[in-house]
C-alpha cells in the first residue's frame, strides 16, 4: 500500500450517512491529523459555503476547517475565473454558489442579457422565469456550466430531484451541453489537488460512491480508495470493470 501524501474525501456517505457519523471516518480523519497528512473533503453540494460544509462535519465530531473544504461551486468559480475574471455571470442556485463566485470577484448580473456564463447550481427557490433567462442567454452565446449533474438528491422524505434534473431543462430547450464541473468530472478533482499543492501522483480520491467519485478519481487519473459504507456494495463492484484501486469494507481497515 503505498503512502500517499495528500487525500481528497467525500461526505455524504463517506464520512456521514444522512443524520448520523460514521465513527470509523472519524477516526480516519483524526489519524490523518496525527499523520501531518494534509486532505480536503470534496463535495458536489453547491449549495452550502464551505464554512457550513465545515459546521456540519464538526457537529457530527468530525475535524474540519473551512480552508478543508472544495465544493463544486468552487470549482465553476475557479473554472470562471480562469477562463475571464471579468466575465458577466447569470447564475441559479443558492448561498454557496453566489459565496464562491463572490470570493472570486466574479459580476453576477440579474439579467441574463450580455452574459458571458451561465452557471446553475440547485436552487430550491427555481422558477421558470429563472429557466427562462438561462435559456435565453445560453441562446445567445453564453457558455452553459453546471456545478453538478446529479439527478436525484437523497433526503429524510427520500430522493428529491436533484440538479442534474433541474438544469436538464435548459439543456433540452437549448440543445446545449453543459460543462459539469463535478464529480464524476476530472475537473473538480484537477482543482481540488492544485489547492492541496500536491499531484495526482501523490495523492488518493476517497469515497462510497463508484459512480460519482470514484470515477472522478479515474477520469483524473488518481489513485482511489472505495469504502463501502454508503452508495456502491460490494456486489456492484463486481459488476464494473474498471476497478478502484482500492476497496475497504470501513475506513477503520485502511492504514
Amino acid at each position: 500500500m503505498k503512502n500517499y501524501k495528500g487525500y481528497l474525501i467525500d461526505l455524504d456517505g463517506t464520512m456521514y450517512k444522512g443524520t448520523e457519523v460514521i465513527e470509523e471516518a472519524a477516526a480516519f480523519v483524526k489519524r490523518l491529523i496525527k499523520l501531518e497528512i494534509p486532505y480536503l473533503y470534496v463535495t458536489n453540494n453547491s449549495t452550502k459555503t464551505p464554512e457550513q460544509v465545515a459546521q456540519k462535519l464538526r457537529d457530527f465530531g468530525i475535524p474540519a476547517k473551512k480552508k478543508e473544504v472544495f465544493t463544486s461551486a468552487m470549482a465553476a468559480a475557479g473554472y470562471i475565473y480562469e477562463q475571464n475574471k471579468d466575465a458577466s455571470v447569470y447564475m441559479i442556485g443558492e448561498e454557496g454558489l453566489r459565496y464562491a463566485l463572490h470570493e472570486k470577484g466574479i459580476h453576477i448580473i440579474t439579467d441574463s442579457e450580455g452574459a458571458d456564463f451561465v452557471v446553475a447550481g440547485m436552487d430550491q427557490q427555481i422558477t421558470y422565469e429563472k429557466l427562462a433567462q438561462a435559456c435565453l442567454a445560453v441562446r445567445s452565446g453564453a457558455k452553459y456550466i453546471i456545478t453538478n449533474g446529479d439527478t436525484a438528491l437523497p433526503t429524510e422524505r427520500g430522493l428529491l430531484p436533484g440538479n442534474g434534473a433541474l438544469t436538464s431543462v435548459i439543456t433540452v430547450s437549448t440543445q446545449t451541453t453543459p460543462l459539469n464541473m463535478g464529480k464524476p468530472e476530472a475537473i473538480i478533482v484537477e482543482q481540488a489537488l492544485k489547492l492541496l499543492g500536491i499531484g495526482k501522483e501523490d495523492a488518493i480520491m476517497v469515497g462510497d460512491n463508484y459512480h460519482t467519485d470514484i470515477m472522478a478519481g479515474l477520469n483524473a487519473g488518481m489513485d482511489t480508495l472505495l469504502v463501502h459504507s454508503g452508495v456502491t456494495t460490494l456486489e456492484h463492484l463486481a459488476t464494473y470493470e474498471n476497478k478502484p484501486t482500492y476497496s475497504v469494507n470501513s475506513l477503520s481497515e485502511w492504514e
